[in-house]
């Protein structure tokens, strides 16, 4: 058995890890690589591999930079079955279009600036018409039900706690030639314990080889009771200075639990009523998503609704869901206060670029930061404090507030990432392999679980292959 790291490889975004046993070849997550524009679509757009050699797919979760290079995967020739969760399913299904409308728009925009230049004009990566058809490959299966997606290779999720539908997927393998068998454990990205409405996560088995997430593994997030106070602070001096808190969210997972954070506080009597917006197509459609499967929502969740008489912890007053642009246009002409929360979480791309073009030189609003920002992404520079940032080509001032949340990460941090990993340490574990982490936090991970006993951790680099 091989397996080689092709993606997420002490980086963060571009999940992709290929396993081949038996003559078969079966891909661990298929993202996008996030960040420069040029870069990025050389990488996104030429796999190491052929597609056409693929025989599954397994995937952790539907966030993009795990599952947004799926459709061009099947457009080059990848004819098996996509295994993931129902939810993870269902999510896709709004995911993946809206990244195939992401993939067109970015082409008219560079073809744009080719066409001035005197350059032939590039394709998109792929289309919403190509991601459309990539669903048809979508299988949705239940938590622990074991399912046979290659020849001597058994997956079964497990429930990670990181956005609805993720899952760290079990594979037990039998290589045929050799009678070896090996438990693998690929954690997909690890929720933390008691975030905002989704389940705790699952703990996985004693393994034989376990790949891991380690984006946060160099450092501990705050008590999600600070980040509460942290967020009710923000809210409540944009209120004073009746400014916006522009808030860039992922549009699965991170804004739902800001929505419900908002409401709590909100129907608690800790922040005023003020308006807000979810400003993302995604998000809004990702929210009915997550209104159809209460049955991954926790206890406190449903404390609330029962105290507060509510159907969902998504919805208030107070609360618009937005999906037409013109709408979306009409927030910059309002005053505030407000919060408005829209997508993408990186500030790459999305309507969130508008809402920062006309409010980042204003010292009255605040830009609030709480997701990871990989490297070269705008909300990273936002975060690292510079002064000047260039939004559609063009140079602002940044005088707004800028504040960052760790404590909604919905990432486990050091402590909790070792915590999750220890049961599948035992004397079969033969190597742990860390993914999904700039070096800084993958190498201080691997560290700290030497010292927990594990006895061989590797960070690969991108494109390394270990046999087993």
């Amino acid at each position: 058995m091989r397996i080689t790291f092709h993606g997420a490889a002490r980086e963060v975004t571009g999940s992709r890890h290929l396993i081949e046993v038996n003559g078969q070849r079966i891909l661990l997550d298929t993202g996008l690589y996030q960040g420069h524009r040029e870069e990025t679509y050389r990488r996104n757009l030429n796999f190491p591999f052929d597609p056409k050699t693929i025989d599954a797919v397994v995937l952790s979760h539907a966030h993009i930079d795990h599952s947004g290079n799926i459709p061009n995967l099947i457009k080059q020739g990848f004819q098996g079955n996509v295994w993931c969760t129902a939810a993870t399913r269902n999510l896709s299904i709004y995911m993946l279009l809206d990244s195939g409308h992401i993939q067109e728009s970015d082409a008219d925009f560079v073809n744009k600036k080719r066409k001035r230049d005197g350059q032939p004009p590039i394709v998109p990566l792929y289309t919403k018409a190509d991601a459309q058809k990539a669903l048809e490959q979508f299988v949705g299966v239940g938590l622990h039900r074991p399912i046979n997606v290659a020849d001597g290779v058994r997956a079964t999720f497990s429930n990670a706690g990181h956005i609805l539908g993720s899952a760290f997927v079990t594979l037990e393998i039998k290589e045929f030639a050799t009678g070896k068998e090996w438990r693998l454990v690929f954690s997909g990205d690890v929720g933390r314990p008691g975030m905002a409405i989704l389940n705790d996560p699952e703990q996985p088995q004693p393994a034989d080889i376990l790949i891991m997430e380690s984006t946060y593994g160099d450092r501990l997030h705050q008590a999600r009771d600070e980040a509460r106070k942290k967020l009710r602070d923000i809210v409540r001096d944009a209120a004073r200075r009746r400014g916006k808190v522009i808030i860039p969210s992922f549009a699965v997972g991170r804004t739902q639990e800001l929505v419900y954070a908002l409401n709590e506080l909100e129907s608690e009597g800790d922040i005023p009523t003020v308006p807000i917006f979810v400003d993302s197509p995604l998000a809004v459609s990702a929210t009915e998503v997550f209104r159809m499967h209460p049955e991954e929502w926790d206890e406190e969740t449903r404390q609330f609704l029962e105290g507060s008489r509510r159907q969902n912890p998504f919805d208030a007053m107070n609360i618009e869901y937005v999906r037409e642009a013109a709408r979306s246009k009409q927030l910059n002409y309002m005053n505030g206060p407000m919060v408005i929360i829209s997508a993408n979480g990186m500030a790459e791309n999305g309507r969130i670029l508008h809402h920062l073009k006309n409010n980042i030189e204003d010292s009255d609003n605040t830009v609030l930061i709480v997701s990871f920002q990989a490297e070269s992404t705008l909300g990273r520079r936002i975060q690292e404090g510079q002064r000047r940032v260039r939004i559609f080509g063009e140079e602002y001032d940044v005088r707004a507030n800028v504040a960052s949340i760790e404590g909604y990460s919905a990432h486990a941090d050091q402590r909790e990432l070792i915590a999750w990993a220890r049961p599948a340490n035992g004397p079969r574990l033969q190597h742990t392999f860390l993914v999904h982490g700039e070096p800084n936090g993958a190498f201080a991970l691997a560290d700290k679980l030497r010292q927990e006993g594990f006895k061989q951790v590797t960070a690969p680099e991108r494109g390394q292959s270990f046999e087993f």
